[in-house]
């Protein structure tokens, strides 16, 4: 399930979108510009999303049933992709072609001045939206970069409201300078080709997001670093001669299914070799509590290459 602290990002940038949308259409009403209305009907779409990414939340935190034995998790990775394909053909797509239609209707901005006071009040709530979302990514990335953070993240809720909020600070910008040089110099393709720029960027933050989430949708293994604590849990114990095979993968951002196949000392009996499993699963859970499911295979060295052999033979 995704954190408190997801939730936290994902409601501040909802409250925030949500008034700003609404000064946007005022604004664009008022004055005619294309590019307020782009980046109206960008907030708009930015509010849809959050209140997807709220419900995606929700329903993964649903109980596991006969139907879903592992649970609900993976219903957050599948709203996150909505929300990419909603940025890129409601956001992107209409963003477009309002530009379009006003480079080829070109007509001169009324009351600029409204559109400067929203586009301000707008950068500052967009601001503090990105600052509360950075700030968690921060916490959760830790001392990796940037991009290898979101390339290993596992919660989409974080980093895609971190880059809606970022596209949205990108397309404040480019409306700004749209509307000042229509403004100020009389460029009246000015506001079109700004609307047009406000929505490649949304496209390509939306192909970025649905790259991101499609991995998680395929199964993403668990970071290399809980990885080898298992395999440094595993190999310490005495009674096992070989770890044939460790699979991870997320079902959930916070949600990690552990298979391993172990070769154990052919002198333990039955009765050992099941404490000894007993034993290490306690010892696994207590250090990752985020392995919800973990299923061990008692298999020979031998007879795991051989089985291996097989698979790739068929």
């Amino acid at each position: 399930m995704a954190g408190h602290g997801s939730k936290k990002v994902i409601y501040a940038a909802l409250a925030g979108n949500g008034l700003i949308a609404i000064t946007k259409f005022v604004a664009a009403s008022i004055t005619g510009s294309s590019a307020m209305l782009s980046e109206a009907i960008h907030s708009v779409v930015d509010t849809g999303n959050q209140g997807l990414l709220l419900y995606g939340i929700k329903k993964s935190n649903k109980p596991k049933d006969e139907r879903h034995p592992f649970g609900y998790g993976m219903e957050i990775y599948f709203w996150a992709f909505v929300v990419a394909i909603l940025i890129f053909a409601v956001g992107a797509g209409i963003s477009i072609y309002e530009g379009i239609h006003k480079l080829q209707n070109p007509a001169p901005i009324k009351s600029p001045y409204i559109n400067y006071i929203v586009l301000t009040a707008a950068m500052i709530f967009e601001g503090v939206a990105w600052y509360i979302a950075y700030k968690e990514f921060n916490r959760i990335r830790g001392e990796a970069s940037l991009f290898t953070a979101v390339r290993h993240s596992k919660d989409p809720t974080v980093f895609t409201v971190l880059f809606e909020d970022s596209a949205a600070m990108l397309g404040l910008i480019a409306a700004f300078i749209g509307i000042l040089a229509s403004d100020l110099y009389g460029l009246t393709n000015a506001d079109g080709i700004a609307s047009i720029i406000i929505g490649i960027i949304l496209a390509a933050t939306a192909i970025l997001l649905a790259f991101e989430t499609k991995g998680l949708l395929l199964g993403e293994a668990a970071s290399p670093i809980l990885v080898k604590s298992v395999e440094d849990i595993v190999k310490n114990r005495k009674s096992i001669l070989h770890v044939n095979e460790l699979r991870t993968m997320h079902m959930g951002p916070y949600d990690i299914l552990l298979a391993l196949s172990l070769d154990f000392k052919d002198e333990l009996s039955a009765g050992d070799v099941e404490r000894k499993i007993s034993e290490m699963e306690v010892e696994i859970k207590s250090r990752h509590p985020e392995i919800k499911h973990l299923f061990i295979e008692m298999q020979s060295r031998s007879a795991h290459i051989a089985d291996k052999q097989n698979n790739n033979d068929g």
